[in-house]
């Protein structure tokens, strides 16, 4: 373990595992770690990956190494409790995903073996076919029930979605080309216009998710990642409602109290803009 103190000594790996273990000491431990349990720190994870993300996509990369240590810190945490009540540990974590990487990559480590060299190239979609297969067989030896049995509910609902139709196209059920969705889509928003035209709340939020389910498998067939294009249509819409904003108050004026031609005209120039 490192001593850091000194300017040019870093911290370790082993460093950080002992500082989980200390802040979780019963007797001489952080009060508020000592509460946490695996579902109190979850809703943290979540809000840290997020946070990742963010720096990613604005490619500050001084951030995205502060926001990695914090997500890496989310896994040392788990791993700490998981010791605790003698479920598994962090160098038993280490082997799962190390283990599992090599299992799923036969065309990269030759016969299991972390330095064995493949003799045969292997193509993209091969590789694709195989990952496939090696995690349904993977599923298999869980004994899961079915075949999105083990997606979890607790995925955002895009990304959700987006999984939910990937597992299904995996054993055939999908279409053959974005035209079926296409088509499908026209379909799915036709049912929406006739229960707005009814007036059947409950039929008009049915039929508002398929439609936003038919929109995620669009972009899956379009190779495409759904949650990632809606992000960037939240980005570009907020930059062109900020230019409005900051348009109308140079001149004095508020998006609030101009009207329904006034805002359409910002929304014009900042597009051009």
């Amino acid at each position: 373990m490192s001593d850091k103190p000194g300017a040019a000594a870093m911290y370790t790996l082993d460093d950080l595992l002992r500082i989980m273990e200390r802040l979780r000491d019963p007797e001489h431990g952080c009060p508020w770690d000592l509460k946490q349990t695996f579902r109190s720190i979850a809703a943290y994870t979540l809000e840290e990956c997020y946070e990742l993300i963010d720096a990613i996509e604005q490619d500050d990369l001084p951030h995205m190494a502060d926001e990695l240590g914090d997500v890496l810190f989310q896994v040392v945490f788990y791993s700490q409790l998981g010791r605790e009540l003698g479920a598994f540990d962090f160098p038993g974590v280490v082997d799962g995903i190390a283990t599992k990487l090599i299992r799923r990559h036969p065309h990269v480590f030759a016969n299991g073996d972390i330095e064995g060299v493949p003799t045969t190239a292997i193509s993209s979609d091969e590789v694709k076919a195989n990952w496939e297969a090696i995690k349904r067989e993977e599923r298999q030896a869980r004994e899961a029930t079915g075949v999105l049995d083990d997606i979890p509910r607790a995925l955002p609902a895009l990304p959700r979605a987006q999984k939910l139709q990937k597992r299904a196209a995996s054993v055939g059920f999908d279409w053959p080309s974005p035209v079926g969705v296409f088509a499908k889509l026209e379909e799915e928003v036709s049912e929406l216009r006739d229960a707005l035209a009814v007036g059947d709340k409950a039929s008009v939020g049915e039929e508002m998710g398929d439609v936003l389910f038919t929109v995620v498998n669009l972009a899956r067939q379009l190779g495409l990642d759904a949650e990632a294009a809606l992000r960037n249509a939240n980005s570009k819409f907020e930059q062109r409602f900020g230019h409005m904003d900051d348009a109308a108050r140079s001149q004095g004026s508020s998006l609030t109290g101009e009207s329904q031609e006034q805002l359409e005209a910002r929304w014009q120039d900042a597009k051009k803009a």
